[in-house]
């Protein structure tokens, strides 16, 4: 099974944030390395600079961010996530977002805002 799985990541970064501090989260709580991210600059909706981080996990790493993350999240998000199964499963691939400000804060929270965003296929 632990061979077919595969986390993807996208976080969005804005000009007013720290991306170390982004970076620096992701290795603390999640223990995803900076070397994991691939970072893209582009420009957003309204010509303000952006850069995009994604990651791929696949196999063993994978299966160590689920256990993670499932080890963080309060098992009431995570009843949620279960309850909602169905309405975030998209082509076999679960989405969900997490909140870049409480993540940065050691906190790992499922949110519904355009933050950050974790696909486990």
């Amino acid at each position: 099974m632990v061979n077919k799985i595969e986390v993807t990541i996208d976080v969005i970064i804005h000009a007013t944030e720290d991306i170390s501090k982004i970076l620096q989260s992701f290795d603390e709580v999640l223990e995803i390395k900076e070397e994991e991210f691939t970072a893209i600059e582009t420009t957003g909706y309204f010509e303000n600079p952006i850069i995009i981080l994604s990651a791929k996990l696949v196999k063993k790493q994978g299966q160590n961010f689920i256990k993670n993350m499932l080890d963080l999240l309060p098992i009431n998000q995570i009843n949620e996530l279960i309850e909602e199964i169905e309405e975030r499963t998209i082509d076999s691939r679960f989405h969900l977002r997490l909140d870049k400000q409480e993540l940065i804060k050691g906190n790992l929270i499922v949110t519904e805002k355009e933050i950050g965003r974790a696909s486990c296929r």
